[in-house]
């Protein structure tokens, strides 16, 4: 997308489009009005402007501004300023917080030395705070659907640079060069890859080219933001889509790469049902307002890799619990140096593969104890789903799927898988005591 269309800018009237005011954050509107009074101009841009224009309920609202950010703190006693790479401003409203943004100015590749604007030697922008017009602004956005503005003043769309043409054509398409753009925040193709699956919208050839040959930058990111991304990729409800388009595209193996390598050998065995099963199931409990956790979305993502090589571990002599703890180690250290991993969700992720083996171990006493585990629950469901997903378990599910009732609880006439062979235990009798014999005194 080149800045060289006639027919651009063009200002879109109230009377030409869906937005109304009735449909913003009371709060994104007070944000608004409070900058335009201090003479500033205020629009509503990004994500939100797109979302409304396709009817769909936006997550958050974004404002841009004139305003530069120590501007805007002035104005706003509940404001905070973030972010080293891109100064912004967050004004926040009990739980909800609106992004200001000011606007930025287009910044050439051969300007990217300019005061303000740093850049690695891929092309990658580590800092661009150099500010501009909305204009300047508009062909600074990433694609040209989230690169259209609501103005506060006139209540008008304004689009600079085609977004509501390709919005309407349902076109992912970015803004510029896409190797240069991509160049600049390798995460532009994660974000592609992310709003193709949301919105159910195609990539623009031109954006979709660069995908592949460029994929391995996503290495230069650190992998606390990669993290970040992967839980707006896997958990907003479209999460198989994404990962059809990220393996399509060549992405997921620079995400993922231990899994991607056991995928690629085995294309439509039960490590690729297992991974598509369970994200399913997430898109499932989201679209049913239900909570889910990257606990267990890690969990699925690295389980076939780590019961490789705890099956390696296994032949080698290891005792299974070290086996399984080793091979959990090793695959888990290998993911860190591509996704961070809190603490708060690996401890519960490696419980559930921790306790996996521990479902095979059905005699006395066992079961039970398993069961008042703190992780039991996620780590039945989670040998359910390997069940369901082509690995040989399916007598082992069907005996805890009698064990445990519906709630998770352990059923009254559970018993052991072998009690149908075992005959019952008698109750030992206890005899009698001979009584003392009575001292003659």
């Amino acid at each position: 997308m080149e800045a060289n269309r006639p027919d651009l800018p063009i200002s879109i009237p109230r009377s030409e489009h869906s937005i109304s005011r009735s449909q913003i954050s009371p709060n994104a509107l007070k944000v608004m009005y409070r900058l335009r009074a201090a003479g500033h101009r205020a629009c509503l841009v990004g994500g939100g402007v797109r979302d409304l224009l396709l009817g769909r309920e936006p997550k958050d609202f974004d404002v841009g501004t004139s305003a530069h950010p120590e501007e805007v703190y002035r104005l706003f006693r509940n404001c905070r300023l973030i972010g080293r790479r891109f100064r912004l401003a967050h004004v926040q409203f009990g739980s909800e917080i609106i992004e200001v943004a000011t606007f930025r100015a287009q910044t050439a590749a051969e300007d990217d030395d300019g005061p303000g604007v740093v850049t690695d030697d891929e092309g990658r922008i580590l800092s661009d705070n150099v500010y501009g017009t909305i204009e300047d602004d508009a062909w600074r956005r990433d694609f040209t659907i989230n690169a259209l503005y609501y103005d506060i003043e006139s209540f008008a769309v304004l689009d600079y640079v085609g977004g509501m043409e390709d919005l309407r054509a349902g076109v992912i398409r970015l803004i510029g060069d896409p190797e240069q753009r991509y160049r600049e925040d390798p995460v532009r193709m994660l974000r592609a890859v992310r709003f193709a699956a949301k919105l159910g919208m195609r990539i623009h050839p031109d954006s979709e080219a660069a995908l592949h040959s460029l994929a391995h930058l996503l290495r230069d990111i650190p992998p606390a933001r990669l993290f970040d991304e992967v839980l707006k990729l896997f958990l907003a409800g479209y999460a198989v889509q994404t990962f059809e388009l990220l393996r399509l595209h060549g992405l997921f193996r620079h995400l993922f790469p231990a899994t991607d390598r056991c995928l690629r050998r085995e294309l439509y065995g039960h490590p690729r049902v297992l991974v598509t099963r369970a994200l399913t199931n997430t898109d499932a409990r989201i679209a049913e307002d239900k909570p889910v956790t990257p606990a267990f979305l890690y969990a699925a993502l690295l389980w076939e890799p780590v019961r490789a090589r705890f099956e390696v571990l296994l032949e080698s002599g290891l005792p299974v619990a070290e086996a399984m703890e080793r091979a959990a180690d090793e695959i888990v250290g290998m993911q860190l140096a591509h996704t961070a991993l809190p603490r708060r969700f690996a401890l519960p992720m490696r419980e559930i593969w921790m306790l996996q083996p521990r479902f095979a171990e059905l005699s006395g006493k066992k079961p039970h104890r398993l069961a008042t585990h703190p992780r039991f629950r996620a780590a039945y469901d989670f040998m359910l789903l390997r069940a369901a997903s082509g690995e040989p378990l399916s007598e082992l599910a069907e005996w805890w799927q009698g064990f445990v009732t519906p709630k998770g609880e352990v059923a009254d006439d559970a018993c052991s898988l072998d009690s149908e062979e075992a005959a019952p235990r008698r109750r030992r009798r206890t005899r009698p005591r001979r009584p003392r014999p009575v001292s003659e005194s």
